[in-house]
């Protein structure tokens, strides 16, 4: 089947990135979250002890042969903890950025194709959205909704969708003015197919870079909310709430505090470098 003029095909443009040599920066930040995806799915079995395991005796120790990173204060390993704690660190910041990325594609390809009052009414949502102070708004939806790490989730992907909406949809409103999006029109496409087929392939590169900088966010504000002891139950292994729980032995094992919040330092740090290649080799494949 002939393509029209200036359309992209995702899976053209996807095999045109398959053949391009990846950067260093991209290896390595890439590298850096698989190793990080891979301590999510299998830290638990590979951790040297139990992450839950206590030894009261032992007490918060500096770094030795025997626990890599120390102990904290109720002798449980840190790195135990640590490659355990990858899983909720990580996959909680990827729903959101699922979410918010899917909710924001879908509504602001609708504003910027459709125009009209569809388009005034969510401008105006949006707007509002916007206006509100956004971590105080999130604290505040956690707190009154009971606390959950579900609450959380879903609290943070509904917060992060308007900025979003109105980065596609100016996008959108771009393309669809275009010959290839006229033409569309022209054979009688539905609006679903062009939006979909013929618009959203030609915006893909800052949807892809816009959901890493979201799960970068999300990281880091589930981070924040586990400091402030909102979400997980007290005990559980992620980062964020080991920064919090650890933040008293600075004098005795710093590292039981270091070690947690190195590791959401290197994990935004790595999306965000792997976002913004992204966007450069998704833009010019």
């Amino acid at each position: 089947m002939s393509v029209m003029p200036g359309t992209v095909r995702l899976g053209g443009r996807a095999r045109r990135l398959r053949r391009s040599r990846p950067g260093p920066v991209t290896l390595l930040s890439g590298g850096i979250l698989a190793l990080m995806a891979a301590a999510a799915l299998f830290g638990t079995w590979v951790a040297p002890y139990d992450p839950a395991a206590q030894d009261l005796a032992l007490g918060a120790t500096m770094p030795s042969w025997a626990h890599w990173a120390g102990t904290d204060e109720l002798g449980r390993d840190v790195l135990s903890r640590c490659l355990a704690g990858a899983r909720s660190a990580l996959l909680w910041p990827l729903v959101v950025a699922l979410g918010t990325c899917a909710m924001s594609t879908s509504l602001g390809l609708l504003a910027g194709y459709r125009r009209g009052w569809i388009d005034a009414v969510m401008m105006r949502v949006v707007d509002l959205l916007i206006a509100m102070p956004g971590l105080l708004m999130l604290i505040v939806l956690v707190g009154v909704l009971g606390g959950g790490i579900g609450w959380a989730v879903l609290a943070m992907a509904v917060l992060f969708t308007p900025g979003d909406i109105r980065v596609v949809r100016s996008l959108t409103m771009a393309q669809r003015e275009l010959a290839y999006a006229e033409a569309a029109r022209t054979l009688g496409l539905s609006r679903t197919r062009i939006m979909f087929r013929h618009l959203l392939p030609n915006i893909a590169p800052t949807v892809v870079a816009g959901a890493l900088l979201s799960f970068v966010a999300a990281l880091v504000a589930l981070s924040g909310l586990s400091f402030l002891g909102i979400g997980l139950p007290a005990g559980t292994p992620d980062w964020g709430l080991m920064i919090e729980e650890n933040r008293g032995l600075l004098d005795l094992n710093p590292w039981a505090a270091v070690v947690p919040a190195a590791l959401v330092t290197i994990a935004a740090t790595a999306a965000t470098l792997l976002g913004d290649q992204l966007f450069e080799r998704l833009s010019d494949a």
